[in-house]
């Protein structure tokens, strides 16, 4: 490319966006090839006829044909703000910066375009552009074309509402009619780009933004980025919901405080109720903030999964069934008598169970689950179920495979957010293989209440095993693989206990959230004999903040945090609370040798040291806030929040970055 980009530009016209004509006409005859390549976005003026697409309209046949151009890809809209609209500006400069590039690019009269709205679309024709207004001056076609819900939208309805608005037109409600020529592509694009940059780029707040940060840097490229996201289906409907409802909520309040900003600018009283509106308009501020800093964190694609969003669907349990009994779900796609003579004996027998069983009969997992009440069990049966929706199980269930993992395959088909979510208060699922595709979130989502899973393989998509804060997980001998992220993430406040279980092929293996935030509570882990092998990144990942005073205390964290082993076996941090494990953890841990390998040993030592570390570090800013509170002796039951660490015989092999890492942010 040359040099006629922003970073290119002489210092007579620091910044400035370039003019993809100019651009095409210096360009050298060997980069010619590459720059029509780069910059299709913009057509050739050397080849007749237009390199754009057409759009035939819905409805009515009497409205000419569009460009095509809403569905540009995401580089194509990328450099068109970065190479030619944008640049390097200021917020403040962004309106100039567009009308001058449309200055160079767009047709200034000759051209036909639909003028849409929500009521009416009707073919006008353009006779002049207010660059600086990014208004069209428009007149009505000639013949009258018009598409209207109502019929009072005649010619001279039209006539007398183009009066009004003194014949101009918003270009963002323009869509250029479709010309063959290729004269009129560029005035297309240009349109679209300036359409879609005030639909999905732009704030109301944006100008008051601070003024010596670029623009496209700050806000451009992270929104056009989570714009494709969405459309591509990679960010969860749950999240997508929030942004779009805090952007709704900002506008709205936006607009209220622009109005109260306005009021007391017009007036010249020291009165007590511009005082009220002073209050008022400051509280509306540090709303509106609060909810800007939402929306970055959304639009960051980093911390967008770092910190994920903490709601759920509000699964509501049904309890028991009215009739008090509790049923046996048996799935199967197709039943023979071999198969259910084993069922009975081996499940089913009345002798086994000790009371009388009512059974239900289902060739759909999903079916089984959704008919399931508080105590139900569902047997699935050997075979390949492929199931296009979400397991909700909001009540204690028990799901169990007849046989083996690899020969009772649930396979996840169409595009989703979660897999499997789990409320209950305690959810066993075993012996069952569960296949992600299209995935937005993880495989398992544990929300809330106890979920133990059991001799099963999972094979992810997105992230592998989510444990929110609150919830707990018990994960004993099962397989997971391919997570494009984590392969389990804890959050704070939860409780996961990980026993003989195979994690690898992941982005990373086990990601801990931050939890040194005063609101959260540190998470409870328990890792045994656990082989976490062949990760991208990390075998464990701890997400934490960057705190000033790291430096300071390093040294005194360091000191009190060195691992030791007990007399267990068990990898612990010294002075810190052993709290009493669950009696199936002990019974693990029994089994267990205290001979290591050195790598064992030194990756397991490790996990334990770094989230001693952090817990300690937690105790000391509690203590902190409680000195500022003016409290000088804490309770110790209060003060007693550490991480309960059991860290023995894990084996990390060939992770990417190693053993353990720190996500600083």
């Amino acid at each position: 490319m040359d040099g006629s980009g922003p970073q290119g530009q002489g210092q007579g016209q620091p910044g400035r966006a370039a003019d993809p004509r100019e651009r095409a006409e210096e360009a050298k005859p060997d980069q010619l090839q590459e720059d029509e390549d780069i910059s299709s976005d913009y057509g050739s003026r050397d080849k007749p006829g237009t390199a754009l697409g057409r759009t035939v309209p819905d409805g009515n046949a009497l409205l000419p044909d569009i460009f095509h151009t809403d569905r540009l890809l995401f580089y194509e809209r990328f450099k068109a703000y970065q190479d030619y609209i944008l640049a390097d500006c200021k917020a403040s400069e962004v309106k100039e910066f567009i009308a001058e590039y449309l200055e160079k690019v767009l047709e200034p009269s000759g051209w036909q375009a639909v003028w849409r709205t929500n009521v009416f679309e009707v073919v006008v024709e353009v006779v002049d552009v207010e660059y600086w207004a990014l208004k069209a001056v428009v007149r009505l076609s000639e013949p009258f074309l018009c598409e209207a819900q109502v019929s009072t939208f005649t010619l001279e309805c039209m006539q007398e509402l183009l009066e009004l608005k003194e014949r101009q037109i918003p270009l963002r409600e323009l869509w250029v009619v479709y010309d063959e020529s290729g004269e009129f592509d560029q005035t297309a694009l240009a349109v679209e780009h300036v359409r879609f940059f005030y639909q999905h780029i732009w704030r109301s707040w944006d100008e008051e933004e601070e003024d010596d940060l670029d623009y496209f840097v700050r806000c451009v490229e992270p929104r056009l980025r989570l714009h494709y996201d969405i459309l591509e289906h990679r960010v969860p409907s749950g999240l997508v919901a929030d942004y779009q409802n805090y952007l709704s909520q900002g506008e709205e309040l936006y607009r209220k405080f622009l109005d109260v900003r306005n009021s007391i600018s017009s007036s010249d009283s020291d009165s007590e109720v511009e005082n009220v509106s002073m209050v008022e308009g400051l509280q509306l501020y540090e709303k509106i903030e609060h909810l800007k800093q939402k929306l970055k964190l959304i639009e960051n694609p980093l911390l967008r999964y770092v910190f994920g969003y903490q709601k759920y669907s509000g699964l509501q349990a049904k309890g028991q069934r009215p009739t008090g009994t509790k049923i046996t779900h048996v799935v199967s796609s197709t039943m023979m008598a071999g198969l259910l003579q084993s069922l009975i004996r081996d499940k089913l027998c009345p002798e086994s169970c000790g009371e009388e069983l009512e059974i239900q009969f289902h060739n759909d997992p999903l079916a089984a689950v959704s008919a399931c009440y508080e105590g139900d069990t569902v047997i699935i049966c050997p075979g390949h179920y492929v199931v296009d929706g979400v397991f909700c199980i909001a009540d204690s269930v028990e799901l169990e495979g007849y046989g083996l993992p690899d020969d009772i395959v649930i396979e996840k088909q169409g595009k989703g957010d979660n897999f499997v979510d789990c409320t209950g208060a305690n959810v066993k699922i075993s012996n069952l293989k569960l296949i992600q595709h299209d995935a937005v979130e993880g495989i398992l989502s544990v929300h809330q209440g106890k979920t133990t899973l059991e001799n099963c393989v999972l094979q992810c998509e997105t992230t592998g095993i989510t444990v929110r804060t609150s919830a707990e997980l018990l994960m004993k001998n099962s397989d997971l693989y391919g997570a494009k992220g984590a392969g389990v993430e804890i959050y704070p406040g939860s409780t996961c206990t990980l026993l003989d279980n195979g994690i690898h092929h992941c982005k990373e293996g086990i990601l801990i959230k931050n939890f040194l935030d005063e609101r959260y509570e540190i998470p409870k882990i328990s890792m045994v004999n656990n082989m976490i092998h062949n990760n991208e990144g990390y075998g464990v990942v701890l997400v934490k903040p960057t705190i000033a005073s790291d430096v300071e205390d390093a040294s005194a964290v360091k000191g009190n945090t060195q691992p030791t082993l007990s007399g267990d076996g068990r990898a612990c941090v010294e002075g810190f609370r052993q709290e009493e494990l669950p009696e199936c953890v002990t019974d693990e841990l029994e089994l267990y040798e205290q001979i290591e390998t050195s790598e064992q040993t030194e990756g397991n030592y490790e996990i334990a040291n770094e989230l001693g570390a952090a817990s300690v570090k937690k105790n000391q800013m509690h203590k902190k806030r409680l000195s500022k509170l003016g409290i000088t002796e804490a309770d110790d039951n209060l003060m007693s929040q550490e991480v309960f660490v059991s860290i023995v015989g894990n084996q990390f092999k060939w992770n990417g970055k190693g053993s353990f890492g720190t996500f600083l942010f």
